[in-house]
């Protein structure tokens, strides 16, 4: 997660691993504090739409790589991590967008045991995701790999 001129930004696994200089607890009270930006963002947007607040605003609609992100951290769910060549340093959630759907995989460092890992993680993903609303599915290609797609509801 970053802190800068644009405000506070989940991690989406592919940050450098040295990231921010910021405490567990001073990380911890930023993710906390956008949570609560989000959960009041839903309180105003979404009754107004005639949706209830658990479900994803219009601002997630729009936002839901950043959106996403952030609900895996304010789980508790770790981010994956690079080092300064590039290569996984760290065990945990990447999102990104493919073809405009959220993407989460599970990642870490070559020997990390990430890919045994994989299912049980991505199951802590997808009830994080689906506890504030989100519809995610999970599927499994060559080489084992499996990923989680997700999208707000209808």
């Amino acid at each position: 997660m970053t802190e800068n001129a644009e405000g506070f930004r989940a991690a989406t696994g592919d940050e450098s691993a040295s990231g921010p200089d910021l405490s567990a607890e001073d990380r911890a009270a930023a993710v906390r504090r956008a949570m609560d930006g989000l959960w009041q963002i839903r309180r105003m947007m979404n009754p107004a739409d005639g949706r209830p607040v658990s479900v994803p605003a219009e601002w997630e609609r729009r936002q839901p790589l950043r959106a996403v992100a952030l609900a895996l951290a304010a789980a508790g769910i770790p981010a994956s991590a690079l080092d300064p060549d590039g290569r996984r340093a760290a065990t945990g959630y990447r999102v990104s967008l493919v073809d405009g759907v959220v993407h989460v995989e599970w990642f870490g460092p070559p020997g990390s045991k990430a890919v045994v890992q994989q299912h049980e993680q991505l199951q802590y993903c997808t009830r994080a995701l689906q506890d504030l609303g989100w519809e995610v599915l999970e599927y499994r290609g060559a080489h084992r790999h499996r990923w989680l797609e997700v999208e707000p509801p209808p």
